[in-house]
């Protein structure tokens, strides 16, 4: 699984694809927040949190990390070399895993220069420094949940396909639906209790976090949703195999 993981890191970093992860995140990240007018700006909403960000990066994860998982498999089929990977002395679950571990690390160091922003709204606060700690800290733990989560689905769904854009667009729409779906759904209340069909997204459990509480409840529902998709990769995976 070590070598697996070592090799998916040094393939991101030995093309542009995960300078260009990084890059991207902070970009569109520090463009909403410090530049652009709108909701989203810190500096107008004259509160100094980082709620703003809290709100924002779900959505731009949304795309990201199904962009850095869609080659995982798609281009082990296309290239023909899943077949070969399979025949090494390595289980179907270490290779997955492998997988992903290397996207999942990838999208965690692009959330890393991020704590920045941590410092600077502490500078920005009056008195300096008058920050919810707890919040903040909850919201990254969550955070590190939900990319858990959607990294699972991504390499979910390039064992699915050899062309990496409809990995990359399932991916996408999967997401979305986990993230916001249910709570859209719930809405409606067409399946009974608007609540459970709510706390079966995302959205709530994140949300949930986010308020500096960490309920073994959401801790659960996110390893449940990870679980669930790195195994039907396995079957995906089991069934090329054959």
């Amino acid at each position: 699984m070590l070598a697996i993981l070592k090799k998916e890191i040094n393939t991101f970093f030995a093309s542009p694809i995960g300078y260009l992860v990084i890059a991207v995140f902070l970009l569109l990240n520090g463009l909403f927040l410090w530049l652009f007018k709108g909701d989203f700006n810190v500096l107008d909403n004259g509160f100094a949190d980082l709620s703003t960000f809290f709100l924002l990066a779900p959505w731009i994860l949304i795309f990201l990390v199904p962009a850095v998982t869609m080659r995982s498999f798609a281009d082990e089929k296309k290239q023909g070399t899943l077949e070969l990977l399979l025949t090494k002395p390595i289980s179907h679950l270490n290779i997955i895993l492998g997988k992903y571990l290397g996207a999942f690390v990838l999208i965690v160091m692009a959330l890393i220069p991020t704590l920045l922003y941590v410092f600077t709204i502490s500078k920005l606060g009056n008195p300096e420094g008058n920050l919810d700690m707890g919040n903040i800290m909850g919201s990254y733990f969550g955070l590190l949940f939900l990319i858990a989560a959607y990294t699972a689905i991504g390499i979910f769904t390039s064992s699915l396909t050899d062309n990496q854009i409809v990995a990359f667009i399932v991916a996408i729409f999967l997401c979305f639906f986990f993230y916001f779906g249910f709570e859209g759904l719930s809405n409606y209340n067409l399946f009974g209790d608007a609540l459970y069909i709510e706390k079966l997204g995302m959205e709530s459990h994140f949300k949930s976090m986010s308020r500096g509480v960490l309920d073994t409840r959401d801790i659960i529902y996110f390893l449940s949703v990870t679980a669930l998709f790195l195994i039907l990769t396995k079957l995906n995976v089991k069934r090329a195999n054959q």
